[in-house]
């Protein structure tokens, strides 16, 4: 069985938004920087490179520029790209301040502004990465950049002023609070938001389950009475047509089939009973499935199969004998059937002390893969003539059990249908092999 590995969290928008409004930020940061720079040297005689400070300047400017362009590009914007620029605008940075006073410039602290923007969209390995670099930037700053004589504080005696330390200390102190507790702050926001959008899907799932129960019950009232006249008529027709053998074994079917239905529509009521829903019946995991079959070979006995039981360490386990997850299972095999033709399905089946899998391979086409990911979310079918009401319905009943369904294409051909259900307890069973 594979394991889920957690993933990185989401960004609050998409990438492409956030590097659009990042371009924004750095066309107004640099704009003020070229006016602070402008003010420096007409009012308070700077004595600067300005052919290295405004190369700077208009490389940014150029980059700002690329980003806008980039921007159009079909293809999206990965954080690894993301992280680029954002190492980008540091960089930048860091010649500026270098070529302006180093750490003894007053806006040293914007190093802070592209390490809280990381922190809120970005994975945290991302932020710790771009921290790793302003912390870095920063310390060579304090001991190597062009002297401004307006903006040094340092101490003649000592090279290194109490106010530089102290700066240098609260930078540190504030990029550690940044990286950790913004991006921590953020992650609450993105899992809360898709807690809210799950909640919102499984709502809307249960409005359509809900409304899809309440036609199948008037539809399952209106075709009692056609079929206890189908029972009537094919009961007198095989009376009439005793001497008729092979006629005999279609009505025979065709009753079979029959009282199939009733059964089933008896069931929707028996089964919605309180004393059921609070003390539900629990069975082998192996004697549901031998149930299960057995009343798919009476709805298709045509059908042709080979399951696998194998013998894992653990005892064979218990699970809820739900009657709807009998019918989410023969849903799953007739779609099977269905794909596979006159070739046989087959199912294998492992299990743990934790839940048990059944998998399903057809030996069909496939399923494409722009609706794979949709198969069971919304009514969607591969089926030219289907609904897809069945594989939602099985979708939502084995959800609803603490379950889950997986569609892939497996390598040899067909879909792999995967179905995990959890397990209650174990018993020692033997290994067997059942084929038909």
């Amino acid at each position: 069985m594979q394991d889920t590995n957690p993933t990185q969290p989401l960004p609050l928008s998409t990438p492409g938004r956030n590097l659009m409004r990042l371009s924004l930020v750095r066309g107004i940061t640099w704009t003020g920087f070229l006016g602070g720079i402008i003010f420096g040297l007409e009012v308070v005689h700077f004595q600067l490179n300005i052919l290295a400070v405004f190369s700077v300047i208009i490389t940014m400017a150029l980059i700002n520029l690329l980003t806008w362009w980039r921007l159009n590009w079909p293809r999206p914007v990965a954080d690894i790209e993301y992280l680029l620029h954002l190492l980008a605008d540091v960089v930048g940075l860091s010649l500026l301040f270098y070529l302006t006073g180093g750490a003894n410039n007053p806006f040293i602290s914007y190093f802070l502004v592209p390490l809280t923007i990381s922190a809120a969209t970005l994975p945290w390995r991302f932020t710790w990465i771009l921290a790793c670099y302003i912390l870095a930037s920063y310390t060579f700053l304090i001991f190597f950049h062009h002297p401004v004589p307006q903006l040094s504080h340092q101490h003649p005696a000592s090279g290194l002023s109490l106010h530089l330390l102290g700066m240098w200390v609260n930078f540190i102190l504030s990029t550690g609070l940044i990286t950790v507790f913004v991006f921590k702050m953020a992650q609450s926001l993105r899992n809360r938001d898709a807690d809210l959008s799950q909640t919102r899907e499984q709502a809307l799932r249960d409005e359509q389950i809900m409304a899809v129960a309440t036609q199948a019950a008037g539809t399952a009232h209106e075709l009692g009475t056609p079929l206890s006249t189908l029972a009537v008529m094919l009961k007198e027709m095989s009376n009439e047509h005793q001497d008729d053998p092979e006629l005999l074994t279609d009505l025979k079917l065709l009753r079979q089939q029959v009282d199939t239905c009733k059964v089933t529509l008896q069931s929707l009521v028996s089964n919605a009973d309180r004393s059921r829903l609070l003390n539900p019946e629990t069975k082998p995991l192996k004697d549901f499935l031998k149930e299960v079959l057995e009343h798919w070979e009476v709805l298709r006995p045509d059908v042709r199969y080979c399951i696998d039981w194998p013998k894992p360490p653990t005892p064979e386990p218990w699970i809820l004998a739900d009657i709807t997850l009998q019918q989410a299972l023969i849903n799953l095999l007739n779609n099977a059937a269905d794909a596979s033709g006159k070739k046989p399905v087959t199912l294998t089946m492992e299990w743990n002390a934790v839940e048990a899998q059944i998998e399903i391979h057809d030996q069909g086409p496939g399923i494409p893969m722009e609706i794979a990911e949709r198969l069971g979310q919304t009514f969607i079918s591969t089926k030219s003539k289907g609904l897809g009401l069945g594989l939602f319905l099985t979708h939502a009943t084995i959800n609803r059990l603490g379950g889950a369904v997986r569609l892939y294409n497996h390598s040899q051909g067909g879909t792999l249908t995967e179905v995990r259900i959890p397990v209650l307890a174990a018993q020692t069973s033997p290994s067997s092999r059942l084929e038909k």
